[in-house]
């Protein structure tokens, strides 16, 4: 029995992609860093923002990986005063798990100033019991802030579920001995997700209600 389902935010349950690609290479032009393309950014998404930046511009030293770190961070914000578009069935399904006692929670790459933001503009702070932050924890795809939302909330690995849009999500979860689904929808593409080997693939949010129960 499932009585705990953590999420992953970006790609998972709010269409932000867009934003934080667009963000990131308007970024990486303000810093004169070598010029990335949209998908090296999406292949990211989910990471924290300081490795997501190594990845992407692995050439460059830690101060002007800093420095567009820094010029992100004032895009982004100024791109996210208008909130992203919750995927189809998002608010339908939390209302279902929620109406049915499960607990949820949120796991992302998000800071928590930015996290603490996206869930004040989409009005969804009361869906989540607890929520674990990049700035709050090791990046994914390791189990740490799993591993700090199961101890906070005395639940069992096997009682808990992750359901994420990259292959960081679904390997934290094989890594703190959950199981995972993936949504096909988001960053990564199914292919990658199933070599992860999640409990199952969804395309589409609504299915998640089949699948957990409800």
């Amino acid at each position: 029995m499932v009585k705990l389902v953590i999420f992953d935010w970006d790609g998972t349950l709010f269409d932000s992609i867009d934003k934080i690609c667009f963000s990131m290479l308007q970024a990486g032009q303000l810093a004169k860093a070598p010029a990335r393309e949209k998908e090296d950014i999406k292949n990211t998404i989910g990471l924290s923002l300081d490795k997501a930046v190594a990845v992407v511009w692995p050439e460059l030293s830690m101060t002007e990986q800093n420095i567009i770190i820094e010029h992100y961070k004032g895009i982004y914000v100024a791109a996210d005063q208008t909130p992203a578009e919750a995927y189809p069935g998002v608010i339908n399904v939390l209302n279902q798990l929620q109406g049915a006692g499960v607990k949820l929670a949120v796991a992302t790459g998000k800071s928590r100033k930015g996290l603490e933001r996206a869930m004040t503009l989409t009005n969804t702070n009361h869906y989540f019991i607890t929520t674990r932050c990049a700035d709050e924890a090791l990046s994914k795809p390791d189990p740490l802030m799993l591993e700090q939302i199961l101890t906070e909330l005395n639940i069992a690995p096997e009682h808990a579920i992750m359901i994420g849009d990259t292959e960081y999500d679904l390997n934290m979860a094989t890594h703190a001995g959950m199981k995972s689904i993936g949504v096909t929808y988001g960053a990564h593409h199914e292919i990658r997700l199933k070599a992860c080997q999640p409990h199952a693939l969804v395309n589409d949010f609504n299915q998640l209600s089949t699948i957990l129960g409800l």
